[in-house]
């Protein structure tokens, strides 16, 4: 969870830098990309460990 968090927070600080300064979009598409990849992986962790409680 704690790299989840992280990942959120540099996403987010990503894309306020890419708007705020002009010419550097690419750091938006960064923050852009880490918070899906961060979704993704809360995602799978989450399939995971439910799959691995229901079959107890």
């Amino acid at each position: 969870m704690v790299l989840f968090l992280v990942v959120l927070v540099v996403a987010i600080v990503l894309g306020i830098i890419g708007v705020a300064v002009e010419g550097m979009l690419y750091l938006l598409s960064i923050g852009v990309l880490l918070l899906l990849a961060g979704v993704a992986y809360l995602a799978v962790r989450s399939a995971l460990r439910s799959r691995r409680r229901s079959a107890r």
